[in-house]
Order: structure tokens, then C-alpha cells, then sequence
């Protein structure tokens, strides 16, 4: 059987003939090969910079809809009932562009023990789950993104990635980067 080429994103196909199950990562990547739920190998081949979300349907020039589902993954959710402190924690993680989601009394990210350490030292209950991870999209609708990180644990370094950059938003950024200080007991 020949590769099925998901070429578009479409709406309102009332017949969907498959399903494809991707993490996350997956999901932000417009070019790729995958293997349909079926077992059946296709391509993924949507115009650069197009993010696919959970419930997309995507269409191969044969007329084929296949069905985008978000695959449960290993997360770090941060609980608190505290909003204040879920604020904060929400603003720390974006200072470092993290991919988020946010819900009521917990945000979710990818995992990451430096994150999860920081989380902890303001006050959240962090925990490991394997659950869907669909972050915010971004108050512009753009596409989610993330940065690797070296946190001295394999990673490989890239220079480009080094956040010593500065914020427009920030009082005093146009001279210096702001550190982070975990707040306690607020």
C-alpha cells in the first residue's frame, strides 16, 4: 500500500476514515512520517510552521480524513489552591518560555527536574502523571514552542538556546537579565 500523504487541514468532514496518535512534540511538527492507529504508514505533509492540535483533521489528496488525537505522556503537574501562587509560578515558567497548560489550581509542563524543583520552592505539590499535554497556544495564536534546556543532566548544548537574554516587559531589562528568586512563604 502506498504512503498516504496528509497534505491539509480540514473541517467538517463527516466521514473520518483513521486516527493518528501523537505526544506532543509530534503535534508541532508540520513535516513527518507516522504510523496511523491502523498500522498503516503515512506522511505528514501541511505547509512549514503548521502546529496540529488534538481533534484536527487532516486530509490526503485521495479524499482520506484522518483524525489527530493528542497521546496520553509524561508530565509534571504543579498544584495549588493558592492563585496568587499559581500566578507566580505562571510567570517564572513564561519568563523561561515553557510550554504550558494551565488549568484551574494546577499548571502542566514537560518534565523537568530544575522547573520542578523551583515549582516546589514556591509552594506547588508537583507530581508526575501521564496524562494529555495540550498547552496554550499563545495570546497572538501562534504556534506553542520550547527551548532546550541544559541542566547539566546529558543534554546536548546549543549556545543559541542560553537565556541570558533580556525582556521588554521587565523593569530595568534593557541593562541586565533578571535571576530568578524563588519566593518562600508567600
Amino acid at each position: 500500500m502506498p504512503l498516504l500523504e496528509l497534505i491539509e487541514k480540514v473541517h467538517g468532514i463527516a466521514a473520518v476514515h483513521d486516527t493518528v496518535t501523537l505526544p506532543f512534540a509530534a503535534r508541532q511538527k508540520s513535516r513527518q512520517r507516522v504510523a496511523l492507529d491502523s498500522g498503516r504508514d503515512a506522511g505528514i505533509l501541511l505547509a512549514p510552521g503548521t502546529a496540529i492540535e488534538h481533534g484536527d483533521l487532516l486530509r490526503a489528496a485521495d479524499g482520506t480524513a484522518v483524525r489527530v488525537q493528542a497521546a496520553a505522556e509524561a508530565v509534571t503537574t504543579a498544584r495549588t489552591a493558592d492563585p496568587l501562587r499559581l500566578a507566580r509560578a505562571c510567570y517564572h515558567l513564561g519568563n523561561r518560555h515553557v510550554a504550558l497548560q494551565v488549568g484551574p489550581g494546577w499548571v502542566r509542563l514537560l518534565p523537568d527536574h530544575v522547573l520542578e524543583a523551583m515549582l516546589a520552592g514556591l509552594g506547588l505539590q508537583v507530581a508526575h502523571e501521564r496524562v494529555i499535554f495540550e498547552p496554550e497556544r499563545g495570546a497572538y495564536g501562534g504556534h506553542v514552542h520550547g527551548h532546550s534546556h541544559d541542566h547539566g543532566h546529558g543534554h546536548a548544548h546549543d549556545p543559541r538556546d542560553d537565556h541570558l537574554h533580556t525582556h521588554a516587559h521587565e523593569p530595568g531589562s534593557e541593562t541586565q537579565p533578571r535571576a530568578l528568586v524563588p519566593e518562600h512563604g508567600h
